[in-house]
């Protein structure tokens, strides 16, 4: 094969971000499979070039240019951006790539926009395409059957890792995987459709042991949808990786793995930051063990468990998701109140139910139902936009509820308390800049703006109903001041998606 100079572009941010946060954690949300298709296309001779973009960086000037190919990674927040980039690389005559979530989610939409789109990538795909080169009036959508076997390891990875991570101010964090997939089918989830897979453990522990040659104490992040779902062999693995003290290591799993027994074990190992999903006080209770228990009891005893996993790491992130169709009522979000107010150590992290394409199965019931709004990529992060009507909510009492719940779990009282109760000034620091930052007054203020024009702009209003398709100009400002130079590349429609697509591609098939 012929040699080729290839660009990777992952994108991290969506535009522009200059807040404190940005600077200090969007270096390290890199994503893992730009890192491997670099590897992977170098390893097969050809140029690579690739840049993570943080949101802090000159874009324009950090592109690779001049490249037959351009791979570019991207979350369906940042997709417009990504279709504004392929339209500058086609200008180009470059062949455009796109892959990430928002492939996966939106493949009919993307191929208007990229000449390839892929959704489970192997080494043999990324061949062909390399083989081929082909522009396209209407992009080809390839998808393996599954996630591949293998993956490059972070020394095969740490050419593309090493340059992102220098962004970082003080907090490095590597990402690793140990497995893919799920063994839980959270309907709403991505990861619910695709078989739990672990990945070589000889292969985790020579990350491992390469990582320690780079730093004295490396923090990990694992990628996994659900780490330590083979308990015993994950913590095997680190074990013989290096002593106690070695590693420091950022997860996200179940409080149904999170046993006092297995926290122990990860204390002693170098856990420091967990992140388990707690989603509903009235659903989805199999990974906390509660799925017989609601309500006040289910509140009772999972704060008791997040209380008890303090003993043993410094820092959790408990995650929620708000408006499923089980909430009804004020209960949803006092329970959650009264959760803040009996764990006062754990950061909450809210998201709003949000349909992500073809993502999850329960996305074609909502479309059926015609509560999908056609809301643009730009805001589905999970707190923008809430793309699904809720069920049992009219939009303002929603949002009424929404904004007494955030101001409530980010009061001066709840900082402060938040602040006591954290062990560890790090732990304390991380909270306190979330709290202040975009996530907690930021978002505060973004909830009380919506709400403010569901009541004030009829038009805006009609949008929130599906009464009509006309994007309000609040919205269309904000992406427009977001993409800045790049709002001139950006494809004519990208600003509208067929939200119905997989109810009509369901029916096709019928």
């Amino acid at each position: 094969m012929r040699k080729i100079k290839v660009g990777i572009v992952d994108l991290v941010g969506k535009g522009p971000s200059h807040t404190l946060w940005a600077k200090v954690m969007h270096p390290n949300l890199a994503s893992i499979m730009p890192q491997v298709v670099a590897t992977w296309c170098e390893q097969d001779g050809h140029d690579v070039a690739m840049v993570c973009y943080t949101g802090r960086e000159n874009l324009a000037k950090e592109l690779p240019m001049g490249v037959a190919v351009v791979f570019i990674c991207s979350f369906t927040q940042s997709a417009l951006l990504a279709y504004a980039l392929s339209n500058f690389f086609r200008s180009r005559g470059a062949i455009t790539v796109l892959g990430g979530p928002h492939a996966r989610s939106y493949p009919d939409d993307a191929v208007r926009y990229f000449d390839y789109v892929l959704g489970f990538t192997h080494r043999t795909t990324i061949k062909m395409i390399l083989g081929s080169l082909e522009s396209r009036t209407v992009g080809l959508y390839l998808s393996e059957t599954g996630q591949p076997k293998t993956l490059p390891g972070v020394r095969e990875r740490w050419k593309f890792i090493e340059p992102t991570l220098r962004k970082a101010p003080f907090l490095r964090i590597v990402p690793m995987l140990a497995s893919v997939g799920c063994p839980y089918t959270c309907p709403f989830c991505i990861d619910s459709t695709v078989p739990y897979q672990s990945l070589s453990q000889e292969d985790v522990k020579e990350d491992l042991r390469f990582l320690l040659t780079k730093f004295k104490r490396p923090m990990v992040v694992w990628h996994d949808p659900n780490f330590g779902v083979r308990f015993d062999e994950n913590l095997a693995a680190i074990s013989a990786a290096g002593p106690p003290g070695s590693f420091r290591f950022i997860a996200e799993s179940s409080l149904s793995i999170l046993t006092e027994e297995h926290l122990s074990s990860m204390k002693q190992n170098g856990f420091e930051a967990l992140l388990p999903g707690i989603e509903s006080w009235f659903d989805l209770g199999n990974k906390s063990r509660t799925s017989r228990i609601t309500g006040e009891e289910k509140v009772r005893r999972i704060a008791e468990h997040v209380n008890m996993m303090f003993r043993y790491v410094p820092y959790v992130q408990t995650n929620f998701v708000l408006g499923l169709d089980s909430d009804e009522g004020e209960a949803p979000f006092e329970l959650t109140k009264r959760f803040v107010a009996s764990a006062p150590a754990a950061f909450p992290g809210y998201s709003l139910l949000t349909a992500f394409g073809e993502a999850a199965p329960l996305n074609l019931e909502y479309q059926k139902q015609g509560r999908v709004l056609p809301f643009p990529f730009h805001f589905l992060n999970n707190h923008l936009a809430m793309n699904v009507k809720p069920k049992n909510y009219e939009w303002v009492d929603f949002y009424d509820k929404l904004i007494d719940l955030t101001a409530y779990s980010f009061s001066k009282k709840a900082i402060f308390r938040r602040l006591c109760a954290t062990p560890g000034v790090t732990s304390r620091w991380m909270n306190l800049m979330r709290a202040v930052s975009s996530e907690g007054y930021g978002r505060l203020r973004f909830f009380r703006q919506v709400r403010h024009l569901l009541c004030t702009d009829v038009s805006f209003r009609k949008y929130f109903e599906g009464e009509t398709r006309q994007l309000p100009s609040y919205y269309t400002d904000i992406i427009r001041r977001d993409l800045g130079l790049w709002w001139q590349w950006l494809p004519d429609g990208a600003l509208v998606h067929d939200q119905l697509a997989l109810l009509r591609k369901s029916e096709q098939h019928k």
